[in-house]
């Protein structure tokens, strides 16, 4: 929970019937203070306030054009509403905790702003789809702007790859060098999972995209209501079909952070990357001191911290989404006040997501190949091997498992002799292969091994520029 998010102290609310809050007509006494501690919501519910004010809004205008209110009692919620958001941008508006949540706290502030009219807002609508609508509408902002956020760490990506589509590496498996890629080629894998990450957040919106407003406590309303035109002029598609599910449902929620929590695991591991090539080990890439820090103790430190956070960061959004499951799990039909559970979890979770993304995209633009050490290491670990393998099948018809068999043999020979593959004699390869010609050491170079990559997606240069110029496509 942010700073801002802190209950600003004010002068105690107006007295209501029966010394309760606006819900207790049915109580002739106060809640006890514990009681008080454990209800109150707006230390962090007050982060939906532009959300339940569109609502409010939006509600206001369909009750006047249905006939259930007079014009001039909407015009009154409509100057009072603009008032309150007016003074919530200023900071100024007294959010209070004996109020409880977002709701209640605008609800009786525009009472003190425009007298009994505010009491006809809640008309047709229960603090129940009114949550369920300002926390659908905040986590559907959330998915855009994350969508966006995506998007700004793909073009990141994609520019970075373009430059190096030929620039030499070793691929790893199992983190041993297997086959010669290209760094254009490894970035572009990350704009290929990214990119499933911003569809992820895009299919959540769309199913999300449905109104609870209108559905009440849980049953509907009596009053003739619109709930088409509520659901239309606060963007949404339809609204929900079913009351009972409209005010419990919080699958929309779970869904958006599961897909944050792969989106997460995703930063995460190119984090680990990062980390792992700004060692002096592999020294492959360095990062400015924009975003690495120091040591206390060790002046010749250069630790990239925002790697190592951004990675950190997917254990939140984990936290968060198995914290949401067990609030949900075994929940009967319809609303329970467990359910006010639903927010902190994530709120911190797209708090966590949005901090990453931002922090990943800048390291993407500001990070620099070491283009000779990496060329130097693409050869390492005999990572041609698989090229020699396919010259016998390719040039001498063996079968690949005979060609396997060779291959390995070659390689238990170079090492034997202290040197690489290309540098085995030609008399070495024919004692194991007598067909064995001069023509293979074409291609057991590392960059001839990357170059003949030519298959759909492979890493030679030139598919890799084919990706780039296919994504910068579909980022434009």
């Amino acid at each position: 929970m942010s700073d801002d998010s802190r209950p600003v102290p004010s002068k105690p609310a107006p007295a209501q019937a029966g010394g309760q809050a606006m819900w207790g007509g049915r109580f002739t006494a106060k809640p006890a203070e514990l009681m008080q501690a454990i209800n109150v919501s707006i230390g962090f519910d007050r982060r939906l306030a532009t959300q339940d004010l569109a609502g409010s809004r939006a509600h206001a205008a369909m009750l006047r054009n249905q006939g259930v209110i007079s014009s001039e009692d909407e015009a009154a919620i409509q100057e009072g509403l603009d008032a309150i958001e007016g003074e919530i941008a200023a900071g100024v508006f007294p959010f209070r905790e004996e109020f409880e949540d977002i709701h209640m706290n605008v609800e009786a502030r525009l009472r003190e702003l425009i007298g009994p009219a505010a009491g006809r807002l809640h008309t047709a609508r229960s603090r129940n789809d009114q949550v369920a609508l300002d926390f659908r509408l905040w986590v559907r902002e959330a998915c855009d702007h994350t969508v966006g956020q995506l998007n700004t760490l793909l073009r990141a990506l994609v520019a970075k790859a373009e430059p190096h589509a030929a620039t030499l590496m070793p691929g790893f498996t199992h983190l041993q060098p297997a086959q010669p890629v290209t760094f254009g080629h490894h970035l572009m894998a990350y704009v290929e999972m990214f990119g499933r990450d911003a569809t992820r957040f895009a299919d959540a919106r769309r199913r999300m995209n449905q109104s609870p407003l209108g559905a009440a406590a849980l049953a509907g309303s009596p009053f003739p209501i619109d709930r088409h035109a509520t659901a239309a002029a606060l963007g949404f598609d339809d609204p929900m079909a079913n009351s009972l599910d409209a005010v419990s449902a919080r699958d929309f929620a779970l869904e958006a952070l599961s897909a944050g929590v792969i989106c997460a695991i995703n930063l995460s591991r190119l984090a680990e990357e990062i980390v792992l090539w700004m060692t002096p080990q592999f020294g492959f890439v360095t990062l400015t001191d924009a975003f690495t820090t120091g040591s206390s103790i060790m002046p010749q430190k250069k630790n990239p911290d925002a790697a190592e956070l951004t990675r950190a960061k997917a254990g939140r959004l984990l936290g968060s989404f198995t914290q949401l499951a067990m609030v949900m799990k075994g929940l009967p039909l319809t609303y329970s006040k467990d359910m006010q559970e639903d927010k902190v979890p994530t709120f911190e979770a797209f708090d966590a997501l949005s901090l990453s993304l931002a922090a990943m995209a800048g390291m993407v633009e500001d990070l620099e190949p070491n283009v000779e050490r990496m060329a130097a290491a693409a050869g390492a670990g005999f990572s041609t091997a698989t090229d020699l393998a396919d010259w016998l099948v390719r040039e001498l018809g063996t079968p690949f498992r005979d060609a396997h068999h060779v291959t390995g043999s070659a390689v238990r020979r170079a090492e034997a002799l202290g040197c690489d593959l290309p540098g085995l004699p030609l008399a070495e390869l024919q004692a194991l292969e007598p067909r064995i010609t001069e023509g293979v050491y074409l291609v057991l170079t590392p960059q001839a091994s990357a170059a003949s990559r030519t298959s759909y997606g492979g890493t030679a240069p030139d598919q890799v520029r084919a990706q780039v110029a296919r994504w910068k496509e579909i980022l434009r």
